[in-house]
């Protein structure tokens, strides 16, 4: 396979981080063991990350990614959230995996052909709580409202999680899932990753005409950072920087732990390369 070929559409990046997500369960003392990545990844996603990784490099950004959305999940649960629902859950094993209690229902939205090769892989797993799949591109806008109704009157404390999703949409698209998410009184929550201009200017440089080929191009990176969400029903209530916490966890070097330790808006980012994970609350 051509290497500029490799990510061919938006799901294949779903196989690359998985194999991020693998190999940090074979260090010694991993932040969080996925013992389905490897299998979910296959050869597809070890050629991805191999030809990806001379132009991508910071992978721990992705893992401490990870690991931030691991630690919002397990303290919404703890607090009561009766169900999760992953938007663009792509090879995600999260119910797998996870100290979750078994009451606690999980929907994992993606498209069809993601759905099906992960039910497929993982047949013979059994999920820590209730499961469910449901196969829809969020571009539908109908078929999502219909589907967020249905769940809003299911579920009392709902928890949305979109991982690795919103870069990827115009600011308008945003905009319009995040109203349509706070339409819903019981979606109480919402964890989301977030990047900076600048750090947007950066990726692209890096790896954009890559997944520009494949229809993927990044767009989302707000000026006002987490305040773009205030006039669209929520609220920012706790937000993690990527640097620092990698920082504090020892997964990047010592001049970007250095780096780290200047001041740091949680507001408006504007040119500086920023990103973080912000737990969400519904107004």
């Amino acid at each position: 396979m051509e290497d500029e070929y490799l990510i061919r559409n938006i799901s294949d990046t779903a196989f690359w981080m998985a194999v991020y997500r693998a190999r940090e369960t074979e260090r010694r003392i991993p932040l969080f063991k996925d013992p389905f990545a490897n299998l979910l990844a296959g050869e597809h996603g070890k050629k991805i990350a191999e030809g990806m990784s001379a132009r991508a490099g910071n992978e721990w950004a992705f893992i401490v990614r990870t690991h931030l959305f691991d630690t919002f999940i397990m303290q919404q649960v703890a607090r009561g959230a009766d169900l999760v629902i992953n938007l663009a859950a792509g090879l995600d094993s999260r119910p797998y995996r996870l100290a979750v209690p078994a009451s606690l229902q999980w929907i994992e939205v993606d498209l069809p052909n993601l759905i099906d090769y992960k039910k497929e892989i993982l047949q013979h797993k059994k999920p820590l709580c209730g499961l469910e799949r449901i196969a829809m591109d969020l571009a539908d806008v109908e078929a999502r409202r219909d589907l967020f109704r249905r769940l809003g009157q299911q579920y009392h404390n709902v928890l949305v999680m979109s991982e690795g999703l919103i870069i990827y949409l115009s600011a308008e698209e945003v905009a319009a899932l995040s109203n349509d998410l706070a339409a819903q009184p019981s979606f109480q929550h919402w964890v989301t990753d977030l990047a900076s201009p600048g750090l947007l200017k950066m990726i692209t440089k890096q790896i954009g005409s890559q997944l520009g080929q494949a229809n993927a191009p990044m767009k989302f990176a707000p000026p006002e950072g987490p305040e773009f969400f205030e006039s669209c029903g929520w609220h920012a209530v706790d937000i993690r920087s990527m640097l620092k916490t990698a920082a504090q966890l020892r997964r990047v070097g010592w001049l970007f732990r250095l780096i780290a330790r200047l001041p740091e808006s949680k507001g408006k980012q504007g040119s500086r390369p920023w990103s973080a994970v912000c737990l969400m609350q519904r107004k």
